[in-house]
C-alpha cells in the first residue's frame, strides 16, 4: 500500500469511533462489527465480505500504539496528497506550527533525512532493508585507507593516522540535496516509500529502489548547487586508528562503524586499513617468531662458544653454540618474539652461519693446513662416490 492510500484511509470512521477513542473503545467496536459482517453471517454477500476485511484492517493498526502513532503522523503529514499546512500557515510549515525548513536544517550528518520521515511510512511496500517498515535504508559505504609502520611498530602495535575520503551530508543543503531557501518534497512516483513495485508481466512482484527518487522518498525541483541534489558530498578527514601488536604486511583492518555514513537511518559503513610493514634490517618475522641469522667463525662451530645475540628491543642475549655444530642450525630464544592476543609471546628463532673468510694470511693457511692433515685430509665427499647400499 502506498503513502498516499494508506493516509488517506479513514480507520476511525470505518470503526465508528472517535480519533480519542480508547483502546477498550476501539476492541468493542471492532468485535461488535465483525460479528455483524463475519462472512458466515452472509454468505455470498461480497458487500458484507468486504466491510469484514476493512474493519479488520481498521483495527490492526488502531489497536497497535506504535502504529497508531505512524498512521496518525501520517495522516497529519499527507493525508491527502504532499504536506497539509495549517490553515493560515505559511508554506514551509508543517502541522503544529513547526518550520519543515528547520527541520531539514537540524538533520544530523550521516542521520540524513531518514530521522525526520523515517517513521512515518511505516505501512509502505514491504522490504528487508527498512527503517521501521518504511523508506529504504542504504548503509553507508565502506571506506578503505592505508598506513605504512617500521618493523618494530607492527610486533609492538602503534597508534597512526589515516588520512579517509568518505562521503556525509552535504554542508551547504545539511543532506536534503535542496538549494538554500527550499525544501525536498515527496517522491509521487513511489509516494515517500523510496521503492516501488512492478509484476513485470509476471504473477509475483519486484520491489526495487525508485528511480524518479533514488529511494530517497524526496525529490527536489531547484537542485542544490554544491551536491546537485545528491545530498551527499566528500569529506577528507584524519582518523587515529589503532594497530594492534602483531600485524603483519598486508594485513587488512577493519573498524567497525567509521566508513561513510548511512542514509535513511542505514549505519555507517566500515573503515578497513591496509597494513603496510617496512622490513627490518636484521629481523624477520614467521608466524608469532623473530628470524635472523647469526654469522659464527668456523673454530666458534668446531669447537662451541658462547656468542651474544641482538634482540628487536635493543639488548642482547647470550647463546651457546655447542661443539661441531653445522652450518644453518637454527637455535630457539624462548619468550623474546611477537606478543599474541592470548598474553603469551612467541620466540626468537637464531640461525648461525658459519662465516668462511675470503682471503688468509700465511700464518692461517699454514694452520689449516695443518688442521687437514691432522684430520687425515679426510674427504668429506668420499661417500657420494661409493658403491650403493642393497
Amino acid at each position: 500500500m502506498s503513502v498516499k492510500d494508506y493516509a488517506d484511509k479513514d480507520y476511525y470512521k470505518v470503526l465508528g469511533v472517535s480519533k480519542d477513542a480508547k483502546p477498550e473503545e476501539i476492541k468493542k467496536a471492532f468485535r461488535k462489527l465483525a460479528r455483524e459482517n463475519h462472512p458466515d453471517q452472509h454468505p455470498g454477500d461480497a458487500r458484507a465480505e468486504q466491510r469484514f476485511k476493512d474493519v479488520s484492517e481498521a483495527n490492526s493498526v488502531l489497536s497497535d500504539p506504535k502504529k497508531r502513532k505512524e498512521y496518525d503522523e501520517a495522516r497529519s503529514l499527507f493525508g491527502g496528497g504532499g504536506f497539509r499546512f495549517p490553515r493560515g500557515g505559511q508554506p514551509g510549515s508543517a502541522p503544529g506550527g513547526v518550520n519543515v525548513e528547520d527541520l531539514f536544517r537540524n538533520a544530523q550528518a550521516g542521520g540524513g533525512l531518514g530521522d525526520i520521515f523515517g517513521d512515518l511510512f511505516g505501512q509502505a511496500a514491504g522490504g528487508t532493508n527498512r527503517r521501521g517498515g518504511g523508506r529504504v535504508t542504504r548503509r553507508g559505504a565502506d571506506v578503505e585507507g592505508d598506513v605504512t609502520i617500521s618493523f618494530e611498530q607492527a610486533v609492538d602495535g602503534t597508534t597512526v593516522g589515516v588520512q579517509m575520503v568518505s562521503e556525509a551530508a552535504c554542508a551547504a543543503c545539511r543532506g536534503t540535496g535542496a538549494k538554500a531557501g527550499t525544501v525536498p518534497e515527496v517522491c509521487q512516483t513511489c509516494q515517500g516509500s523510496g521503492v516501488r513495485t512492478s509484476t513485470n508481466g509476471g504473477v509475483f512482484g519486484i520491489t526495487e529502489t525508485c528511480t524518479d527518487c533514488k529511494g530517497r522518498g524526496l525529490v527536489v525541483k531547484e537542485a542544490c548547487e554544491v551536491c546537485s541534489g545528491s545530498g551527499r558530498a566528500k569529506s577528507a578527514k584524519t582518523m587515529q586508528v589503532r594497530i594492534p601488536a602483531g600485524v603483519t604486511d598486508g594485513q587488512k583492518i577493519r573498524i567497525k562503524g567509521k566508513g561513510s555514513p548511512g542514509e535513511n537511518g542505514g549505519p555507517n559503513g566500515d573503515l578497513y586499513v591496509l597494513v603496510h610493514v617496512r622490513p627490518h634490517p636484521l629481523f624477520g618475522r614467521k608466524d608469532d617468531h623473530l628470524t635472523i641469522t647469526v654469522p659464527v667463525t668456523f673454530p666458534e662451530a668446531a669447537l662451541g662458544a658462547e656468542i651474544e645475540v641482538p634482540t628487536l628491543k635493543g639488548g642482547k642475549v647470550k647463546l651457546r653454540i655447542p661443539a661441531g655444530t653445522p652450518n644453518g642450525r637454527t637455535f630457539r630464544v624462548r619468550g623474546k618474539g611477537v606478543a599474541r592476543s592470548n598474553g603469551t609471546t612467541g620466540d626468537l628463532l637464531v640461525t648461525v652461519e658459519v662465516e668462511v673468510p675470503a682471503e688468509l694470511d700465511e700464518d692461517a693457511k699454514r694452520a689449516l693446513a695443518e688442521f687437514g692433515r691432522a684430520l687425515g685430509n679426510r674427504n668429506p665427499r668420499a661417500r657420494l662416490f661409493g658403491t650403493s647400499h642393497e
